[in-house]
This record gives C-alpha cells, sequence and structure tokens, in this order.
C-alpha cells in the first residue's frame, strides 16, 4: 500500500483503505465492518496459517455480494501455494508470490485498465481463462529499499487516536530484510531473499523521529538477525539521540541475530548505558548436534553462550533462550538434558513444539523425515505427530512438559523459584516440573485427561463422558463460570501482585544505581517460595484448598506491606523472601481450587493462567507507568493495592459471597 500511495496517477484513479482488525474479532464483526459500507471492487488480504481460514470465508462473503470483485491473496502462508490455496479457496483470484509491494501496483493498474488478461504481471499466480493455475514469471526482489514508500511518513498509516495519543501498542519497523540462513523449519530467508538489503540510514531516521512525536513508546524491528550488520549500530545511535531528544522510544525489540558478533557487543553495551530496554534471544532451538543437523543450522559454540549469558545478566539486561521441540533427530532424553543445561544459565526458557510451514525444508522433505501431521481446527498450520525419531506416545508426553514448563518456569515470579531449588535440592528443572505435574494432576484426578487433552496442541480438553441418564462419573460437573469467575479474578489480581513488584524491583534498583539487587531480591522471594513449598508443602498438601488459598495470600498480601517501607539493599530482599513464602502456597492452593469449580486440572490451570497472564501485563504495565511519574519507591504502594484486592476477592470466592458451584447435574 506505500508503493501504491507514491503513484499519483493510480492514485487518482482509485481509494485504498485499510483495514486493521484485532485478533480477537470474528468473521461476523470483519463482514460487517468491511461491507456495511460502499462494497469494494477488489479485496486483498494478507495471509499467514492463523487468520487464513477465517480470511477465505470473509472472501466468500465478498464474493456474494460483489460476484465481479477481484479477491487477492498474499502473504508467507500462500506464497508460492497457488495450487492448493486455489483448490481450497476458489473464490480467490490472484495469489502474490513473494515481496508484493510492486506486484500490487501492477495487478491494480489491470484491474483498473479493465485488462483481463495477467500473464504480463511478474510474481503472481492466477486461474486462466480454462481453470487451470497459471505461475507468471518470478519478480526480481526489491535491492533499492527506498523505493517502497514509507508508510509512517506518507501517512498511510495513522498514528494517533482520538485523544491524540500513539495510537498501537507497539511500533513496527523494518530496517532491512533478507536471512543469510536457511533453517529448515523457517522461510524467512526465502520469503525476502538469502542477500540482507537495508534501508538507508537517513529514511529511518527519519521513521524513528515520526514515531518518537507520536509517543511510540516500544519500537519492534521486523528483522530477521538485528545486530548482524553494521547499519544496525547506527540505527541504535541515531534510536539513542531521538530518545534524548522526543523521550521516546524507551524500548526496543528485535529478532536478534543468532550468532553474536563484535557489532552485537557495541549495541548491547550502548543500550545498557542509554538504559534502553529490550530482552535478548539466545534463539539456540535444540542443543542436539543430530537435530541441528536436520536444521541447517550451527549453534554458537557452548562456552559463547554461556559467555553471552553472563555478561548480559551481569549487565541487568534481560535474556531468554529458544528451544523447538519435534525436530527429526531430537529425542526426549536429548531435549530435556539440553533444557536442562540451558536452565542453569537462563531464568526464562521458550519452548515450543514444532509445526511446519509451507516452502521450508521440512515440508519439502517430509517424506525422509517421516513427519505425520495434522492441519489446526481454526489456523491451517500443521502440527506434527511424529517423525522418524519421534513417536506419538513420546510426543504427547513432551507436549506435557511443555505446557508445564509455560506455566511453571516462563512465569515472571516462579521462574527464579528454580535456581533456589537446584542450589539446595540438587535437582534438575524438567525433574522439577514433572514433579509439580504429577502432584497436581494426580491430586485432581485427570491427569489422563490433561496429557490427551490441553497438553496437545491439535486438539482442546474433552470433558468425561455422561454417565447412564445423562449423570456426570464420579461427581464431575460440567465447567460453569458461576462457580470460578471470582477466582478467575484473583489469578488477574496476583498476576497484577507479581508483575508490578517484578518491574517495580528492577527500577528501583536501577535508581539506586545498583540494578543487581533486583536479582538478589528476586532471587530472595524464590528462596521463600521454594522453602515453603519443601518445608510446609507436605503440610499444608492435607488441608482442604480452601483453608490454604486466603491465609497464604493474605501473609503474600501483608508483606507486601514491608516492601514500600523497606528502601533498597537488605531490608527490600528480606521483605521478597517474607513475602516469597506465601507465594507457592498461595499458586498450588488457588490451582487445585479452580480444578475443582471447572471440569478439571486441564479447564482449571487454562483459567488460571490466562488470568494470571492478563494480571501480570497490567501490573507490569501500570507499575512502569507509575514509577516513571512518581519514583518507583512510591509506586509500590500500587502493588499493595493490587494485592489487596486479589485478597477481598479470593475471600470472597471462598467464603460464600460467590463461590457459586457448577451446575448440578441433571437426575
Amino acid at each position: 500500500m506505500s508503493r501504491y500511495a507514491s503513484d499519483p496517477e493510480l492514485s487518482a484513479r482509485s481509494r485504498v483503505e485499510i483495514v486493521n482488525y484485532p485478533g480477537a474479532a470474528g468473521q461476523w464483526e470483519m463482514a460487517t465492518r468491511l461491507l456495511g459500507g460502499d462494497v469494494p471492487d477488489v479485496l486483498a488480504f494478507s495471509v499467514l496459517g492463523w487468520n487464513v481460514r477465517q480470511f477465505g470465508a470473509l472472501a466468500e462473503t465478498f464474493k456474494q455480494v460483489n460476484p465481479k470483485g477481484t479477491v487477492i491473496f498474499g502473504g508467507n502462508h500462500v506464497s508460492n501455494q497457488a495450487e492448493r490455496t486455489l483448490r481450497q479457496w476458489p473464490v480467490v483470484d490472484v495469489i502474490v508470490n513473494g515481496e508484493g509491494e510492486l506486484t500490487f501496483v501492477d495487478l491494480l493498474s489491470h484491474i483498473a485498465d479493465g485488462r483481463t488478461d495477467l500473464a504480463d504481471v511478474a510474481g503472481i499466480s492466477y486461474r486462466d481463462a480454462d481453470g487451470s493455475v497459471r505461475t507468471t514469471a518470478e519478480r526480481a526482489r526489491i535491492e533499492d529499499l527506498d523505493i517502497i514508500s514509507s508508510p509512517i511518513l506518507n501517512g498511510v498509516l495513522p498514528l494517533h487516536n482520538d485523544t491524540g495519543a500513539f495510537r498501537y501498542d507497539v511500533a513496527l519497523l523494518e530496517t532491512n530484510r533478507g536471512c543469510p540462513y536457511h533453517c529448515s523449519f523457517c522461510y524467512w530467508g526465502g520469503a525476502v531473499g538469502q542477500r540482507v538489503r537495508s534501508f538507508s540510514r537517513g529514511r529511518l531516521r527519519a521513521e524513528l523521529e515520526a514515531l518518537a512525536r507520536s509517543g511510540a513508546e516500544t519500537v519492534v524491528l521486523c528483522d530477521a538477525n538485528f545486530g548482524i550488520l553494521r547499519a544496525d549500530l547506527e540505527f541504535v545511535e541515531d534510536l539513542v539521540e531521538v530518545r534524548r531528544r522526543y523521550g521516546y522510544p524507551r524500548a526496543l525489540e528485535s529478532s536478534w541475530a543468532k550468532n553474536k558478533s563484535k557489532t552485537f557487543y557495541e549495541i548491547v553495551d550502548i543500550m545498557r548505558r542509554e538504559g534502553i530496554r529490550s530482552s535478548f534471544t539466545l534463539a539456540l532451538q535444540t542443543l542436539s548436534d543430530d537435530a541441528l543437523a536436520t536444521m541447517n543450522r550451527t549453534n554458537m559454540k557452548i562456552n559463547a553462550w554461556k559467555d553471552l549469558t553472563e555478561r548480559l545478566s551481569a549487565d541487568g539486561m534481560d535474556i531468554y533462550a529458544e528451544l523447538i521441540w519435534g525436530a527429526p533427530g531430537e529425542t526426549p532424553e536429548s531435549f530435556l538434558k539440553g533444557y536442562d543445561e540451558l536452565a542453569r544459565h537462563v531464568s526464562r526458557i521458550a519452548a515450543y513444539p514444532l509445526i511446519l510451514l509451507p516452502n521450508t525444508d521440512y515440508v519439502e522433505r517430509k517424506d525422509l523425515y517421516g513427519f505425520v501431521t495434522i492441519r489446526g481446527d481454526r489456523d491451517d498450520f500443521e502440527y506434527v505427530l511424529a517423525n522418524k525419531d519421534m513417536t506419538l506416545r513420546q510426543n504427547l508426553s513432551m507436549q506435557r512438559f511443555l505446557f508445564w514448563a509455560r506455566l511453571l518456569a516462563e512465569n515472571l515470579v516462579l521462574r527464579h523459584v528454580f535456581p533456589a531449588l537446584r542450589a539446595v535440592g540438587g535437582r534438575r528443572q524438567s525433574e522439577v516440573i514433572l514433579s509439580i505435574a504429577d502432584h497436581v494432576e494426580g491430586r485432581q484426578g485427570a491427569g489422563a485427561q490433561l496429557r490427551a487433552g490441553c497438553c496437545s496442541p491439535v486438539r482442546p480438553a474433552r470433558p468425561p463422558p455422561l454417565g447412564k441418564g445423562g449423570a456426570h462419573p464420579a461427581g464431575r460437573r460440567p465447567t460453569t463460570m458461576a462457580g470460578s469467575r471470582a477466582l478467575v479474578a484473583a489469578f488477574v489480581g496476583i498476576g497484577a501482585y507479581l508483575g508490578s513488584i517484578e518491574i517495580l524491583l528492577v527500577a528501583l534498583a536501577d535508581a539506586d544505581g545498583e540494578p543487581y539487587w533486583a536479582g538478589y531480591a528476586l532471587a530472595a522471594w524464590a528462596l521463600g517460595s521454594a522453602a515453603a513449598a519443601l518445608l510446609a508443602g507436605p503440610h499444608l498438601g492435607r488441608l482442604a484448598p480452601e483453608r490454604v488459598f486466603v491465609p497464604a495470600m493474605a501473609w503474600m498480601t501483608g508483606c507486601g506491606l514491608l516492601l514500600p517501607l523497606a528502601g533498597p539493599k537488605l531490608p527490600l530482599v528480606i521483605a521478597c523472601f517474607l513475602a516469597g513464602i506465601g507465594a507457592a502456597p498461595s499458586l498450588s492452593s488457588g490451582f487445585s481450587l479452580l480444578g475443582r469449580r471447572t471440569a478439571g486440572a486441564s479447564e482449571g490451570m487454562s483459567w488460571a493462567s490466562s488470568g494470571m497472564g492478563a494480571g501480570t501485563t497490567i501490573g507490569a504495565f501500570s507499575g512502569g507507568w507509575l514509577a516513571d511519574r512518581t519514583g518507583s519507591g512510591a509506586a509500590f504502594w500500587l502493588c499493595v493495592v493490587f494485592g489487596a484486592a486479589a485478597l477481598t476477592i479470593a475471600w470472597r470466592a471462598t467464603s460464600g459471597g460467590d463461590a457459586g458451584t457448577a451446575a448440578q447435574p441433571s437426575a
């Protein structure tokens, strides 16, 4: 669209509107908004695996209203996939292959001129007059990226809402295109070309200034390997100058270079010195040499990535690692070994199941690797069930681990518990995660349901079958929010409490000039939580969760009163240790209680983790916002407010005010 805006002749002959939909928008909302006014002549979609089904259905509705209209699909999920896409969605007229800026303008020119023969439009696939699929010549990659008009600078992309504030959560910015790697699971290199091409420094500087004047808090770069070029260092230098002048942006996120060079470390030093927030990715994906071979990857040497984590951690920078489960050559044993090795050096590991994406080597060599896959219910990704080195049973077992690792080890506060457990008990992180999973699932009697349901990427958990006469076996009842909405709200409050504490601990330590104290405070919190789990857990486990939930939360919230009074350093560390004692009992009893009031452990965990995730976002955002304006010490009272709200809701949920139970089954 930005290229279209720079073509005055075409702009004068047509009117273009860009329509953005939130991820939660349904087809009804999209259709009524799109077709409620003037019906367009051309409907073009940016298609990815998670939206292709919705957009295909929307295209069908569009064709009912305007049978002579043209539907265009572009994007990674459909590029070079014309045979399957046009067969699956007969209403689609044209597929754009590769970069779309120049191709889309050519298509619009042909349509505006009434030309139906598209054979001379490079880079597309379409149905010929006889119904056969025809693909035109490949379009060359765009070498001079500056010929693409900037949507930020030309006004195509509105930057402000009705109140004049920046209208987006983050600002997306592309500084270069291309990827020098050819990983088997990824199409990034193939989609935009292997050689890296950059936008000019002057253009990027102008875009940064426009975003800064609009108040964009965070810039997220759409680059494959930021930090690999000297131009990336120049971009960060310009970012610093713009931030000094306007106060924005304050954070920079990106997909960082896979192998860290001198340029990367220079960028890190600048960002640390200037206080620009970011999270640095250790994108190893696997520590198995056999799996690396099938991935077409070579990782950093072990000593190199260990040195990197130590350096970033010492500088107070956030770092997390990425792993992929399910690649050929990987076994459960090798994956868990690699996971535990990483866990000794980074506090957060994002572990994902492998999905097969169009045009990747894994798809092209599907038979060679023995992949067995199934398409998603609501998306069009290929989820891996098995491969030549992984059975379905092994996969289901590891999906269970991924679920619990995501729930426990990526939590803002809980992830700091595991170093204490390793130090005190000498246990591997994966061992602790699976032990907790066994304990919770065993208490709920729903372990089999959890393993076959929510831990599978393919289908959701199913409730137990009805017994004779429609009764629910073993006293189980269908899910109803009547008895669980207050508990979910309590978990939102807990998440806000924990999220605000973490961001404010970092802010306070940074303001004091000694950022490492935040690490000590979080470690003390984790140690307190671990001590409570190890020493008091067996005794509390014998009590009904209703009798543990509120007292444990009261302790955690009450100790939170010490935080705004403690000040930095040792008093703050002690206060965090005391507050942490209530964390593990609060969460474990809350999980159990919510599992009893829903369809079981799997559904209870889903609601609890969703509530905590929402609360963490609220707490981290509001805590950071308040700290910027009042100082981190005073802002700690916000944690107390969140904790008190969560405690009040929890008390009502367990005392009968909103306790409600799930609907009783009919006789």
